[in-house]
């Protein structure tokens, strides 16, 4: 029998069947987060009826803009805001334990790419630093602090020195990761064009309202002739969330540990597929979040592909998810 301990959830995970966990998890946020308690007895599931991970409530993702999401009783050490114009309300993920959030990040990355030390970690994310509270700018500054190499830094618009200190790595041969969002990364290289052997280029997404949207493929083959590489990398996270999932190519991306994906209907968000063919919208365990909501129905479209393996394909045209206008609390 497992004894939960919501202090310790990454040894958890490690140690039990991701069910006995996740399971697990629901039973205290149920107990603990006001919110998701509402939101579950809304939909008649309590511990008494949810007895496999298939039976789970996801909580549609609008709830982070509109409501505090907290399953603990410890101080706030930091919020997470998400980006979006003066018009757009933005969603808030309140942190009180930003060790678990360090140590499970960096975990993660090197489950996929080995020890941050040996990298030196360049970050092109001008929209992110040039606001507060993004959960990326300040996962990557974590990276950076950690992997204790000189040339780490964060370049804003500055691609004549980020150029030049891409060269300079390569020459010395030194493993790098150049990580950047994807408008920085598409300005880059119409200045500047590379043959890059020893970097690992990976975007993190959106446009942020700087360039016209485009599909992933069009984007990838731009930034990888640009930087002369085979491959372009993603990573899939975003701030309701403090797991990241990782792509080495063709947005194939492999689940953590702590991550679980389910896909739902999207005609009806309350049915999860069982079939691994089936695209709709994305609903996400994600068992760091144990002192927020653990189980999230994102607005994202996708497909599981394999047991650990998910396929992102884009997000919803609207701006809600279909259905959850039909689950919310007053």
């Amino acid at each position: 029998m497992m004894k939960f301990n919501q202090h310790n959830i990454l040894s958890l995970v490690d140690n039990y069947t991701y069910e006995e966990v996740a399971l697990a998890v629901f039973r205290y946020q149920f107990l603990q987060c006001k919110v998701y308690h509402e939101f579950c007895c809304h939909l008649g599931k309590s511990p008494d009826n949810v007895k496999k991970l298939m039976d789970i409530p996801f909580l549609p993702i609008e709830f982070f803009k509109s409501h505090q999401i907290l399953s603990s009783q410890h101080l706030v050490q930091k919020v997470f805001t998400s980006s979006g114009t003066t018009a757009q309300q933005t969603s808030k993920h309140h942190i009180t334990d930003l060790e678990l959030y360090q140590k499970n990040t960096i975990q993660i990355f090197e489950n996929q790419y080995g020890s941050v030390k040996e990298f030196a970690i360049l970050a092109l994310l001008p929209s992110y630093l040039e606001r507060d509270g993004s959960s990326l700018v300040y996962m990557v500054d974590h990276f950076i602090k950690t992997s204790k190499q000189p040339e780490s830094g964060f370049f804003l618009n500055n691609h004549n020195e980020l150029y030049n200190k891409l060269q300079a790595l390569e020459q010395k041969g030194q493993n790098t990761l150049l990580i950047g969002v994807s408008f920085g990364l598409l300005d880059f290289v119409e200045k500047f064009k590379m043959n890059l052997e020893h970097t690992i280029v990976m975007e993190t997404g959106g446009m942020k309202g700087r360039r016209k949207e485009m599909i992933r493929e069009e984007l990838h083959q731009k930034l990888s002739e640009g930087f002369g590489v085979k491959h372009i990398h993603s990573e899939y996270g975003m701030t309701e969330l403090l797991s990241q999932a990782y792509s080495k190519s063709h947005g194939i991306y492999d689940l953590p540990q702590t991550m679980k994906v389910c896909i739902r209907d999207p005609e009806d968000p309350l049915t999860l597929y069982s079939d691994f063919e089936k695209i709709g919208g994305i609903n996400v365990i994600d068992l760091a979040n144990i002192h927020s909501c653990a189980f999230i129905a994102t607005q994202d479209l996708g497909q599981n592909v394999k047991k650990n393996q998910v396929k992102i394909m884009g997000r919803f045209d609207n701006s809600d998810i279909r259905g959850c206008n039909l689950l919310t609390l007053n």
